[in-house]
């Protein structure tokens, strides 16, 4: 899963995917793709693949981990079976999804919101609630967020904040090597400014590089705003014209010490008044902030920072600078409201709670624990802050049932697993894009049948939802019959029955696969989500969508658009726009930027008065647990020959501190925290500030040997951090933040 999607052709010999080129006809990176794309085939051949539905086995002389086969069928009788009881005895909030980064985006997601709804449980959690959450919240300047590409060539100066894209993606740049496009844009003219507490391969293209102590961005960044207000370097024309009174703000702003922020950030006074000079100066400015900044102390706070420094000074709704893009369906829910978890009243922000609480959810005697959980397409045993406690809480449930194509760290916690189609077996699609001013969508066709007893997830969870009574066949029969006739009728036909059925409504998306896909064949099926979106769309966005060359009103402009979508599957250019549009896209009450978000203004003014942190002679390093490398993607690289260097997941460490603790490049050393403890190769790099150490993401996965047996290779960086650190408003994990001693080993 990616949000970038870059389009790219499969060659195929003998059944099997040999190799990968970029396509050249896709209409949003035009052949480019990263390093992440170009090795998908290697991800396609896992040797755990699962190919038929499991059950755990109970009994004495039972390992654990030991699971039965069973079939289809009789899994999901099963499942709903037990599920049903659950509800019955303890409501249906005591039922919980996990959705992984792939249930984020493709037509799968929408079938897994039906299924919880035939529940009537609303408790989510997801990828997105690891590390977002404090985003979300932030975006209440612009009414809601809204995610996708921003058009950085176009920018003359360009800020990164805790992000490396030369390392990793980044939307808006192609990125078959976005060091090489930095280097295009510097011989343009273009200025760019990176904050981040490590000399990244990015900042090291810097025209002004902020290297902040770790966990110290919030002052670098109220050090920059304040530069903006004391230095009078505001955009006042474009606040007056478009945001509503930020005086509050101002005045807080106002008193903000500059030296003394800036010494406590690490960084010189005089580049903290430069990088600030320069983005208010600058034509244009584009912005980018990244898990560096929402994984550590103050992490809302940062999210909110880093959107006051292009908006006050009027980078926003023009070429270059930040603008609000279209998307094909809703990708997340709303962020207001004041629902909050049944245990430990966690705010649910965009319909997730916050993963760090699902421990906090589960062990616990409250009569409103949750008591089942439904995992799909994640491994939160590993991805989870905590995994220990994590591992504790799944055994905790009544039931675990977990979809996904292979065996990972949680699986072996499920009570039933069921196979998921892989990615190359169905229509996929990536609903986290939105690019600007134009916006392609692209949807994925599959190259082989699904294998063995495995299931696209949306025939998965509609199953689910039949076995749970949530809709007949005869409740689907005119729905049936007018999808078979025609289109047209078929529209009006469904329009009318959400209206007038509030039961078809609640599950929607399978009423749409159930009708309309199954008039598109088998393997099309799911697309008949991508057909509501479209309309949904068109809805909205009519001016834009006719922007892209389509025509007609009503449901006609939607079934245009979806017919094209169908039809080319290089993608589709579905939206195209003026830049001044940004600002009918403002989602405030009134269509106006709202500059003060009370919570996160009393934190910003609290800075002032926050202590500084103490000495910890017993945890004297932090370390980020979880760093972007180019040996890195994620935990799908999980066979160690795929890495061509760097195969241990080193730990890297400054020159002065490696000295210090008497080790040297390739030595071991001893990583604690108090969570737990690991053995880590050394890497010495002076890229690093004292104090600071980091290992990489995407380790401590197990992969079986050449006899099969289950290796784990490097370390599980959440062997190592605490579900308690947190942030206060969000829930926010604070990975690259952890407390940590290091002690060599002979």
């Amino acid at each position: 899963y990616c949000a970038v999607s870059c389009g790219v052709f499969m060659e195929i010999e003998e059944g099997r995917v040999v190799g990968l080129i970029g396509d050249k006809d896709d209409p949003a990176y035009h052949g480019f793709s990263c390093k992440k794309g170009r090795d998908l085939p290697a991800h396609l051949y896992h040797p755990e693949r699962l190919l038929s539905p499991l059950r755990r086995i109970y009994s004495e002389d039972a390992q654990a981990g030991d699971f039965e086969k069973i079939s289809p069928e009789r899994a999901i009788a099963e499942i709903a079976h037990r599920l049903a009881a659950i509800v019955s005895e303890h409501g249906p909030e005591s039922v919980a999804m996990y959705s992984g980064t792939y249930g984020l985006g493709p037509p799968a997601s929408m079938l897994t919101a039906a299924f919880m709804q035939a529940l009537g449980s609303p408790m989510s959690f997801g990828c997105g609630s690891i590390d977002q959450p404090g985003k979300f919240i932030a975006a209440a300047l612009h009414g809601r967020w809204r995610g996708g590409s921003q058009p950085f060539a176009e920018a003359e100066s360009w800020l990164f904040v805790g992000t490396n894209p030369v390392v990793s993606k980044l939307g808006g740049l192609p990125t078959i090597n976005p060091g090489w496009h930095l280097h295009r844009a510097m011989q343009r003219g273009i200025k760019l400014v990176v904050i981040d507490p490590r000399r990244t391969e990015t900042a090291d293209l810097s025209d002004v590089f902020l290297q902040v102590i770790p966990g110290m961005d919030a002052f670098v960044l109220a050090a920059m705003l304040g530069v903006l207000v004391q230095e009078d370097l505001i955009d006042r024309d474009f606040l007056a014209a478009r945001a509503n009174d930020g005086q509050a703000l101002f005045d807080v702003l106002a008193r903000v010490p500059i030296a003394d922020y800036s010494a406590r950030a690490g960084v010189a006074e005089e580049l903290v008044r430069r990088a600030a000079q320069l983005i208010a100066g600058a034509a244009s400015v584009a912005v980018v902030g990244d898990l560096g900044i929402e994984m550590a102390p103050h992490s809302t706070l940062n999210s909110y920072l880093q959107k006051l420094l292009f908006t006050l000074t009027g980078n926003f709704g023009r070429a270059g600078t930040m603008n609000l893009g279209t998307h094909l369906g809703q990708l997340i829910g709303s962020s207001k409201g004041d629902r909050t978890s049944p245990v430990g009243g966690h705010r649910i922000i965009t319909g997730l709670i916050p993963c760090n609480a699902i421990a906090d959810e589960i062990l616990t005697d409250h009569p409103d624990r949750f008591r089942a959980m439904i995992i799909e397409s994640g491994n939160p045993v590993h991805s989870l802050a905590d995994s220990p406690r994590m591992r504790e809480a799944l055994e905790a449930l009544e039931l675990v049932v977990v979809i996904d194509v292979a065996k990972t760290e949680t699986t072996q916690y499920a009570d039933y697993i069921l196979p998921g189609a892989s990615q190359y077996e169905k229509i996929e699609a990536t609903f986290f894009g939105g690019g600007f001013p134009d916006n392609v969508f692209q949807l994925r066709q599959p190259l082989f049948k699904p294998l063995g007893d495995t299931l696209p997830e949306p025939e998965i969870h509609s199953r689910l939802c039949r076995a749970l009574g949530a809709y007949s066949d005869e409740d689907l029969t005119v729905l049936r019959e007018a999808a078979a006739e025609s289109r047209e009728k078929f529209g009006l036909a469904f329009l009318e029955a959400m209206a007038s059925q509030p039961k078809l409504a609640a599950i929607m998306p399978v009423v749409l696969y159930e009708t309309l896909g199954r008039t598109l064949g088998e393997e099309q099926a799911p697309a008949a989500l991508i057909w509501g979106a479209s309309q949904t769309l068109a809805k909205a966005e009519p001016e834009s969508v006719r922007r892209a060359g389509f025509e007609g009103e009503g449901l006609a402009l939607g079934d245009a658009l979806f017919d094209a979508i169908l039809s080319r599957p290089q993608g589709v250019l579905i939206t195209s726009d003026p830049y001044e549009i940004s600002f009918d896209r403002i989602h405030t009450d009134d269509g106006r930027i709202e500059l003060l978000i009370p919570e996160l203004l009393q934190e910003l003014s609290d800075l002032i008065d926050e202590a500084p942190a103490a000495k910890n002679d017993a945890f004297p390093f932090v370390l980020a647990a979880g760093e972007r490398r180019t040996s890195t993607a994620n935990t799908i690289y999980r066979d160690p020959s795929w890495r061509k260097k760097d195969q241990s997941g080193s730990l890297r460490i400054s020159p002065g501190d490696a000295e210090r603790v008497g080790v040297e490049t390739g030595g071991r050393v001893r990583v604690t925290t108090k969570r737990g403890s690991a053995i880590a190769i050394v890497e010495v790099s002076d890229t690093l500030r004292d104090g600071h150490v980091t290992l990489p993401n995407g380790f401590g996965v197990e992969y079986p040997d050449e006899n099969g047996v289950r290796v784990v290779h490097g370390i599980a960086p959440n062997d190592l951090t605490s579900s308690e650190d947190r942030d206060w408003i969000a829930g926010t994990p604070w990975h690259k933040h952890v407390r940590a001693r290091v002690e060599a080993l002979a």
